[in-house]
């Protein structure tokens, strides 16, 4: 019994030596080294494979013992200054898009923004990690969100390629009128409804007017004798090639389509105004008679009202003639050429050109009853800008314009511009407004608009391609190319439904062709 008590005693004493004693007064062995080593890089591993933090941060001497449920939870502890500048690093490279996968799964590369957070969160010392905070962390970079921010930004700054040219098939082209030897066809004009095309047509020195229907029946053919004046005329109109265009057609239809004013020059005799007061009469009534030339009449989509060039003041100015009366009224007085003038649709208001030599600018009179007092340039560069043309809707104005980045007088482009005057008259501000390019001018009836004034036809300046013709969208600057599979296209226009009528050449011979487009 004693042996046993005294057993009990000194087994007790060794169990208190045992609790006293720490880990640190512990002899170590070389197995406890190995297997302390085992474990940390086992843990290494665990939580991110060589992190960022992993090799840095203090492990702490104890594990953390559970968390209290009445006691404040510790403090987070500051990273030490070298950890928080690598980390600033390894985020901002995150952030931008380098190491990162492409999907969400955290990646397993070395120095990861996603481990580095896990070790800070794990390292607390006397508390777990807050629920959530790991992935707060983690996500805080968002690599994915950033990357494909990042490549759309890239993509807008890239310059974007040329867009490819559409193509449009007409639903059919054919000849107006079956086609002459001898004969060139040429500027055609529509009737208001569309239903009725005049068109000039030359036989050697011979001009006449031809009235065709859709059906390319003739209705009528128009054609004035010699004039007996002989008086030599003032050439305000392109000195030196004004024989070299025909300024015989000069068309305008009266709003009921029942007559057309045109001018003629009578042979070696003065350019005059002509009304044929109805179709089927051969008759027609002389409306000038002035020494000088009288051209580019334009009858007035609302009023029996003419606008015209006259250069009977010693100048080309723009007057406006009332038919019943005849009575006419000068609407300028510059000191230089007024040419090309054109009603806008509700008949309030009149654009043209002003300038001298290689030097033409839009103008406009903004209302005809005030017109020394409302007249105002859309333009005022040092280029030539010709032949101004109304959208239907009467917003905007059309042109051409021999401003181009060659600095060649002779390369031609179309510009659009707001009617109301509210766009710049030069410069960058200007030239933003060019809608297309190396476009062959149409002088006598100017840039084609389509019904929807959103379009314009236009021939593109390639005689590889033998001229083709092209619609342009305005707003978009989109281009489509119109597959008429005709040659030499020329002084292309639309009537009020969208039918296009043009000239194109046929076995050396011009004539004239329409288009109906597809809807």
């Amino acid at each position: 019994m004693k042996i046993k008590i005294l057993v009990a005693i000194i087994l007790g004493m060794m169990l208190v030596v045992t609790n006293g004693t720490s880990a640190d007064d512990l002899p170590a062995t070389p197995a406890a080294d190995k297997k302390a080593e085992s474990a940390g890089n086992q843990q290494s591993e665990n939580e991110g494979k060589d992190s960022a933090w992993s090799t840095e941060i203090v492990v702490p001497e104890s594990q953390p013992g559970p968390e209290s449920e009445t006691a404040p939870k510790a403090e987070p502890e500051a990273l030490p200054e070298a950890n928080t500048d690598k980390s600033e690093k390894l985020i901002n490279e995150t952030k931008s898009g380098e190491n990162r996968s492409q999907t969400d799964k955290p990646p397993e590369e070395p120095e990861s923004g996603d481990d580095a957070g896990k070790t800070s969160a794990s390292t607390e010392p006397g508390s777990e990690p807050e629920k959530g905070s790991q992935v707060e962390t983690a996500a805080e970079p968002k690599p994915v969100e950033e990357k494909s921010q990042t490549a759309e930004q890239d993509a807008e700054q890239k310059p974007k390629a040329p867009k490819e040219l559409d193509e449009i098939v007409p639903l059919y082209v054919r000849k107006l009128v079956e086609m002459q030897v001898g004969h060139n066809d040429s500027n055609p004009v529509w009737s208001p409804s569309g239903k009725k095309i005049a068109f000039e047509r030359s036989i050697g020195d011979k001009r006449e007017i031809i009235i065709s229907g859709l059906n390319g029946v003739i209705v009528q053919k128009i054609y004035n004798k010699l004039s007996d004046k002989n008086n030599e005329e003032m050439d305000f109109f392109f000195p030196g090639i004004a024989e070299d265009i025909s300024y015989n057609s000069g068309i305008s239809w009266s709003p009921a389509e029942e007559s057309l004013v045109f001018m003629s020059n009578g042979g070696s005799g003065n350019y005059d105004l002509y009304l044929l007061p109805q179709l089927g009469n051969e008759a027609t009534i002389r409306l000038t008679d002035a020494d000088e030339k009288d051209s580019h009449s334009q009858w007035s989509p609302v009023a029996d009202h003419l606008i015209f060039v006259s250069g009977r003041s010693g100048k080309a100015n723009i007057y406006l003639m009332k038919l019943e009366t005849k009575e006419t009224i000068q609407m300028t007085d510059g000191e230089k050429t007024y040419l090309y003038p054109q009603w806008s649709p509700d008949g309030k208001k009149i654009a043209m050109i002003y300038g001298s030599n290689e030097n033409h600018d839009i103008y406009l009179i903004d209302d005809i009853t005030k017109p020394a007092d409302t007249l105002k340039a859309l333009t005022t560069w040092s280029y030539d800008d010709l032949r101004p043309v109304w959208s239907p809707d009467g917003e905007k104005i059309a042109f051409y314009s021999n401003y181009n980045t060659q600095e060649d007088p002779k390369v031609w482009a179309l510009f659009v511009i707001a009617a109301d005057g509210s766009d710049p008259t030069e410069g960058e501000g200007l030239y933003a407004k060019m809608v297309a390019t190396n476009v062959i001018p149409d002088i006598e009836s100017g840039p084609a608009w389509l019904p929807d004034s959103k379009r314009i036809i236009y021939v593109k300046n390639d005689r590889q391609e033998y001229n083709p013709i092209y619609i342009v969208n305005v707003d978009e600057k989109a281009h489509a190319s119109l597959k008429t599979t005709t040659k030499m296209n020329h002084d292309v226009t639309s009537s009020s439904d969208g039918t296009i009528a043009f000239r194109a050449q046929t076995e050396q011979w011009d004539q004239i062709y329409i288009a109906i487009l597809p809807n």
